[in-house]
């Protein structure tokens, strides 16, 4: 079964996927809770006094939500100050709708640049730190179209005057993210892979 892996400096970035434990929960609560009130931004609510709690909540059930999602979705958050960025990394497949979808995207998204990664080939990267509507967070996507499945990386920031602090970090993690593909001893795969052209 394919998934999603990448090099995250352990110096840089607490992983969310998969993270249990104690290891990394203050992190998740923060990241969430900065999630949590851009998307109440985003739909022009006000903050909630529960907020904290659901943030909390959420972090509680996120690593648990990423292991049911088999390795097709990872998390990261910055180190240093979750609040600043949350990376989340995604492998979908790529159906016709999907395509279409992102053929009907607003103009202003198709202001991308190439953007080459060692495993995926050719892909484009988006840097969106003013977004055309105010209460859309800034946020970096990266995409990737294997032909299969659409490989896309993005990261939410909560401050838009922060956002170039972590840009190269970020391309670094986008450079290292591929997809993996899982076989067991003395199995052999059907097809013959060739490196991205």
């Amino acid at each position: 079964m394919a998934r999603l892996d990448a090099d995250a400096d352990p110096a840089r970035w607490v992983p969310v996927t998969e993270s249990f434990g104690f290891s990394g929960r203050r992190a998740r609560k923060r990241a969430i809770g900065m999630l949590l009130s851009q998307a109440n931004t985003a739909m022009g609510a006000a903050p909630r006094p529960g907020g904290r709690f659901a943030a909390w909540a959420a972090s509680q059930a996120v690593p648990a939500l990423m292991r049911r999602a088999g390795g097709r979705v990872r998390a990261w958050m910055w180190k240093t100050d979750p609040e600043v960025v949350v990376v989340l990394a995604q492998m979908q497949d790529l159906t016709p709708q999907l395509r279409t979808a992102r053929a009907m995207m607003p103009m202003e998204y198709d202001d991308t640049e190439d953007f080459r990664s060692p495993y995926l080939g050719a892909g484009e990267k988006l840097v969106m730190t003013l977004p055309p509507d105010a209460r859309t967070p800034p946020f970096v996507s990266y995409t990737w179209d294997t032909g299969t499945h659409l490989v896309t990386l993005t990261a939410v920031f909560g401050d838009r005057e922060r956002v170039g602090t972590a840009l190269d970090e970020l391309d670094h993690l986008a450079r290292s993210l591929r997809v993996v593909d899982d076989l067991t001893v003395g199995e052999t795969p059907g097809t013959l892979r060739l490196p991205p052209a």
